[in-house]
């Protein structure tokens, strides 16, 4: 009996890992007379996750993304082209209909955006900025076989504003960036 609890146990596929495009939507925002605008990015996702039980799961994310912050105030515009990257876990609820899985998931995120030295940054004075703030989502994965499926996802990122160390372009205020996904994932 022991060597077939260890078999099927052995069979049960309880981690999984992948890889998704994502597209980063940041919304218009105002505060302390600065209006702060952000180009669409385009990225990816690298997700890995362990089924706690057949319903839920822990998942840790990495996300790599590029746009522009354009800030206008009163007397000057900036503009700062920029990588952003995301290190965040979350809780995951899975339900399960024959072949289809939606999921939603929530928990925190560091959230880093390096500002790139190029010709679509205005200032030379641009520091990386580090916040901490929150991922939410929900999704639905579609079992192409026992080892893959295909999943497509909304996610939100909850942070406080970039100003990259520039006083004047402080918006201080909270956001939520729009973030769609798509991809495939391998279970083993």
């Amino acid at each position: 009996l022991p060597f077939l609890a260890a078999a099927s146990f052995a069979q049960e596929s309880r981690q999984d890992f992948s890889l998704s495009v994502s597209g980063i939507f940041q919304p218009f925002i105002v505060g302390n007379d600065v209006q702060q605008q952000s180009t669409i990015g385009l990225g990816g996702l690298a997700s890995y996750r362990y089924m706690l039980t057949p319903r839920s799961a822990l998942e840790v994310n990495y996300q790599y993304a590029q746009n522009a912050q354009k800030y206008f105030t009163s007397f000057n515009n900036v503009r700062v082209h920029d990588r952003m990257e995301e290190i965040s876990g979350a809780y995951v609820l899975n339900f399960n209909l024959k072949n289809w899985n939606p999921f939603i998931e929530a928990g925190p995120g560091a959230f880093i955006f390096t500002p790139l030295d190029d010709a679509s940054t205005t200032v030379l004075d641009a520091k990386q900025a580090t916040y901490i703030g929150g991922v939410y989502g929900a999704g639905v994965a579609y079992e192409i076989s026992p080892s893959f499926d295909i999943r497509a996802e909304y996610r939100g990122l909850i942070m406080k504003t970039p100003n990259f160390g520039l006083q004047p372009q402080k918006v201080d205020r909270y956001y939520n960036i729009y973030n769609p996904t798509i991809g495939f994932a391998y279970h083993f």
